[in-house]
């Protein structure tokens, strides 16, 4: 008999039919009620068991956490909290499970609890719906790109350039660590390693998708991305996944209009296909606003900010105008920022973003027109020679949510900003050869995947949103 999913028979119209289904104990409440989970819904589907019918010895083996194969009729459900429920005809154990020692019961957990235990986690309602919102985001990019013309180019994993030029890389390397070969200077010979030459886990591919822009017009990269930065906070993971579109002959404005829309079509796609687990993420949320001061409680429930930036048009200012409205706020003036802006030209944090999007205009923030001095090398600097075509932008709750760029198309202006920082062009030969055979103005994007989870999970840490969190001194599982 073929096997069914959780999900289809709680969408079922057709009761009193025989079902066959596979699934993980939820709770077995008074040798009758049995919750199985599947995986494929956040809700359990009640099994029923007389008693009488099934071998005490085989129930007794039944516990949270046991998988099944359950056959039985489908019927309306006489208690409350389900449509349907299987009186089971069939019971067979799949797996035992260890009561006593498996450690996702039926109770709260904490997070910290649970990353400790993260191969078991998703058997959770809260990492289950977690994880099915990462699942249909990831198909919602996917699909976006390809009704839009673009094509999905595979960059990468192991590259020799550092992209955003800050050096926190991690070597990839195959050098005996403990009598690697030497230079005349003393130095690691690198060009002994593997592929000749330093090399690195990339922390983007862009660069590289780039190159594919110049020839396919309309590209984007989808993959996983490092950066060995020594930061614990809630905000930072040393392994993520980065969305990168780039597109030939288009310029800034054509960058935020992209970005805008392809953010307002995820959102709106988990809206329509994932119900049930924004439903009970959002419930989760309002419950843990219960337990918080007045003040620190969400203005707006998870649905709701979501809708929110689904209707509304994001507000764009120059880094200019956001300056001079950090620098007159209360927060700037009483000293409450943890970072005070006083002058043009200083990197804005998550605590200005956040303001500027939570406090000042209460929507979604797009800032564009960076000094160019505090932006990476690569990106358009503008007729006043201070600033580059660089937009960020910033959501609710994360700040920082997309980060991108006119890319710097000139030659000579290209070179120069390399040596000014300390890039060397011939390192990057390949990349500087764009400018040289049929250049043209084309533009990209970044969107840190993990913060649009949170965004969409109200999931307040990093390392929650992703299956397994690779962090400094954790690389568990």
């Amino acid at each position: 008999m073929k096997n069914n999913s959780v999900k289809d028979l709680l969408l079922n119209t057709k009761t009193n039919s025989i079902v066959t289904v596979n699934g993980w104990v939820r709770t077995f409440r008074a040798n009758r009620f049995i919750a199985l989970n599947d995986g494929s819904s956040i809700n359990n589907i009640q099994c029923v068991i007389d008693f009488e019918s099934f071998d005490e010895m085989i129930l007794k083996k039944i516990n949270t956490g046991t998988s099944l194969k359950i056959t039985g009729s489908l019927v309306e459900s006489q208690g409350s909290g389900q449509k349907f429920e299987i009186i089971v005809s069939d019971l067979e154990i799949l797996g035992d499970c260890d009561s006593e020692k498996f450690p996702i019961q039926p109770k709260k957990h904490s997070f910290e609890f649970l990353r400790e235990n993260a191969h078991l986690r998703t058997r959770t309602s809260t990492f289950s719906a977690v994880m099915r919102l990462r699942s249909s985001l990831s198909f919602a990019v996917h699909n976006y790109f390809n009704s839009n013309g673009f094509y999905y180019v595979h960059t990468p994993i192991i590259t020799s350039s550092d992209a955003e030029g800050a050096g926190e890389q991690f070597r990839v390397t195959t050098l005996d660590p403990k009598n690697p070969p030497l230079d005349d200077k003393n130095e690691v010979d690198y060009s002994k390693d593997f592929f000749g030459k330093e090399t690195s886990l990339t922390v983007s591919g862009q660069l590289e998708a780039e190159s594919y822009a110049m020839s396919l017009g309309k590209v984007y990269t989808f993959g996983p991305t490092f950066r060995a930065e020594n930061s614990n906070t809630s905000r930072h993971l040393s392994e993520f996944w980065m969305i990168e579109p780039e597109v030939a002959f288009m310029d800034l404005d054509g960058n935020m209009d992209l970005a805008e829309n392809f953010l307002k079509y995820l959102l709106n796609y988990i809206i329509e296909n994932n119900t049930s687990d924004l439903e009970f993420l959002e419930e989760r949320l309002i419950n843990e606003d219960k337990t918080k001061p007045q003040n620190l409680r969400n203005e707006m429930s998870l649905i709701e900010k979501i809708k929110f930036v689904i209707n509304n048009d994001f507000k764009r200012i120059t880094y200019t105008e956001a300056v001079e409205i950090l620098k007159g706020c209360k927060p700037n003036k009483k000293k409450k920022f943890k970072y005070l802006i006083e002058n043009w030209g200083a990197d804005l944090q998550s605590e200005h973003e956040r303001y500027l999007v939570e406090k000042h205009f209460k929507c979604p923030v797009i800032i564009y027109d960076y000094p160019a001095n505090i932006k990476a090398f690569y990106m358009k600097l503008n007729e006043d020679k201070k600033t580059v075509k660089a937009m960020d932008i910033l959501f609710p709750g994360i700040g920082e949510i997309v980060g991108g760029s006119q890319r710097e198309e000139r030659l000579d202006v290209l070179n120069n900003k390399m040596k000014d920082i300390g890039v060397n062009p011939e390192e990057l030969w390949w990349y500087t050869d764009l400018r040289k055979f049929g250049t043209a103005k084309h533009s990209g994007f970044g969107l840190g995947f993990e913060r649009l989870i949170m965004f969409v999970t109200g999931m307040s840490n990093i390392r929650d949103v992703i299956p397994f969190p690779r962090t400094p001194q954790n690389a568990e599982f």
